[in-house]
């Protein structure tokens, strides 16, 4: 995981916790799978700097690539139905790892924490793969639970977070969930008028 100066400015610490990477992750699966239209080095680029990364910040054609192919590898993770399901799919992420768990502070610049990557400066798509599972992990073990799914609207498609306690989640947002009320209702009263 890189440095991610600002995220939460008046805590050094939390902007390297399970859930500002979990965030992180979620913003980056949701912009890396949609086919339409492909992302751009550019807008990977300017989504890394909304969740923190320090500058510079340069994403390659390659780059982008690298990282859908670890975001479609990721989104099998909050796909998985069931704890179970979720957990065998981090372990055969985890299993094809680069690199043992080790602590950086990148020379002094940031506070410790963890990588499964490579080195400090590993590809973009090796560190996406490896600090987003290392996130998932801590969250899985902290709650003993998903930690999100795959948006249940029909042509969503979003993975969504599930951080909070109470009923388990199906949508990605209000939105999502309110236009599915609405239809849901919408079908019941036409089949009702008949």
């Amino acid at each position: 995981m890189r440095y991610i100066p600002g995220v939460y400015a008046d805590d050094r610490s939390s902007r390297h916790s399970a859930h500002a990477v979990a965030r992180r992750t979620e913003a980056l699966v949701n912009a890396l799978t949609r086919d339409d239209p492909s992302p751009t080095p550019e807008a990977i680029a300017a989504l890394l700097r909304e969740h923190g990364e320090n500058e510079p910040v340069a994403v390659s054609g390659r780059d982008v690539a690298e990282m859908r192919a670890a975001a479609w590898a990721l989104r099998a993770v909050f796909a998985a139905d069931g704890l179970d399901a979720v957990v065998a799919e981090l372990n055969r992420l985890l299993a094809r790892g680069p690199g043992p768990l080790r602590l950086t502070s990148h020379g002094g610049g940031s506070p410790w924490h963890p990588h499964l990557d490579g080195s400090d400066d590993a590809p973009w798509g090796e560190w996406l793969l490896a600090s987003s599972c290392l996130c998932l992990t801590v969250l899985v073990w902290d709650r003993q639970r998903p930690p999100g799914g795959v948006c249940a609207a029909p042509g969503c498609g979003n993975v969504y977070l599930a951080l909070g306690s109470g009923v388990p989640r199906r949508y990605c947002s209000r939105r999502c969930a309110t236009r599915e009320r609405v239809a849901a209702h919408r079908r019941a009263r036409a089949g009702g008028d008949r």
